[in-house]
């Protein structure tokens, strides 16, 4: 992580009674597994997991990945203190969506570098949306969504659902973790990859706690009202999400922004790039493509806009990165203006 501060990283888990899970018909409530990172003064202590052995195993097979030892990413070492105690006060909060069949643990290099520079960030493992999710008592939660990913509507879904979700943790979460006072709550964000990306739109949409949002390389499947929708949002994509490219969704949903946007795409991108996972392809034996951006170049580039932004909308700092390109950053091209299609 970047910033000054040391990690801590705690797990809650929530239960819902006020509806039903939309994928398990058989449960009594929504339940859900929520990961916090927070900064800390505590430098000492047992590393906050990664994953355990089994939603490593899960994770691997569901993705197809072979030729590694399926427990391999519960090995994977974090830069978090496992149940410290928080530090600071008045910390702005982040909320974290990840892709689809994938675990919120998979956008922790982000999430530990926010913490780092002084935010509580809330990962959300949305159960029955990932390949495995697990609860105290043992149980795992496996990807009963992926049933019906490709029934018409599913990802309009998925992200009503995702951002019920985000609503309940923002009720839940005062009384549910005792560093939550900590939290100044007239500042909040989301940040979402892939479909998390979307539901981070529907979220806002839905609840105006959620004063600003960023979509990493997601279609967007929540409906902007016609009107326009005022609160800061930035779209961050690879060259698929350019004007005029394959996903209209942002050309759409642009139009509809009509408060602080940016929209910025990294040349050299992937759909991963935004996530851990190019950081972990070496230990999986995956060869990055030829022309991607390597993976520690993705990750800074993710973790420097993404800064920026919420830097810029819930600490009202001055942010020159996000006016202009930067030479630092020749990568990153602000569009629809000044990026072609290449």
């Amino acid at each position: 992580p970047t910033g000054p501060h040391e990690v801590g990283a705690t797990a809650l888990y929530l239960k819902d009674t006020s509806r039903p899970d939309p994928w398990n018909l058989d449960a009594d409530a929504r339940e859900l597994k929520v990961t916090l990172w927070y900064p800390t003064s505590q430098r000492d202590g047992q590393r906050a997991p990664y994953m355990t052995p089994e939603e490593s195993e899960r994770l691997l097979k569901g993705s197809r990945i072979t030729g590694v030892p399926y427990d391999i990413l519960s090995r994977t070492r974090t830069n978090a203190v496992k149940d410290a105690e928080p530090a600071g006060e008045k910390l702005p909060l982040v909320v974290l969506s990840p892709g689809f069949t994938k675990p919120v643990s998979t956008l922790t290099s982000l999430a530990e570098d926010l913490a780092s520079r002084g935010y509580v960030v809330a990962g959300i493992d949305h159960t029955y949306e990932s390949y495995a999710t697990t609860f105290p008592d043992g149980r795992i939660a496996g990807c009963l969504a992926c049933d019906s990913d490709t029934d018409p509507g599913f990802g309009t879904g998925v992200v009503q659902g995702r951002a019920a979700d985000v609503s309940f943790v923002l009720d839940r979460l005062p009384a549910k973790w005792e560093g939550s006072d900590r939290i100044d709550r007239s500042r909040i964000a989301m940040a979402g990859q892939s479909i998390g990306g979307a539901a981070a739109v529907a979220a806002m949409v839905r609840d105006p706690r959620v004063r600003a949002g960023i979509d990493m390389d997601g279609t967007t499947y929540a409906r902007i009202p016609k009107s326009g929708f005022s609160r800061p949002f930035m779209f961050m994509g690879s060259p698929e999400h350019s004007p005029g490219g394959r996903d209209t969704s942002w050309d759409r949903d642009w139009k509809l922004l009509t408060g602080w946007k940016r929209w910025v795409v990294l040349s050299g991108a992937d759909h991963q790039s935004f996530t851990d996972g190019p950081l972990l392809a070496g230990v999986l034996g995956m060869k990055p493509a030829y022309g991607v951006l390597p993976a520690a170049r993705g990750a800074e580039l993710t973790r420097t806009y993404v800064a920026a932004f919420l830097d810029r909308h819930l600490k009202a700092r001055r942010q020159p990165l996000l006016e202009e390109a930067s030479s630092r950053y020749p990568e990153v091209a602000f569009c629809p203006e000044t990026c072609a299609r290449s």
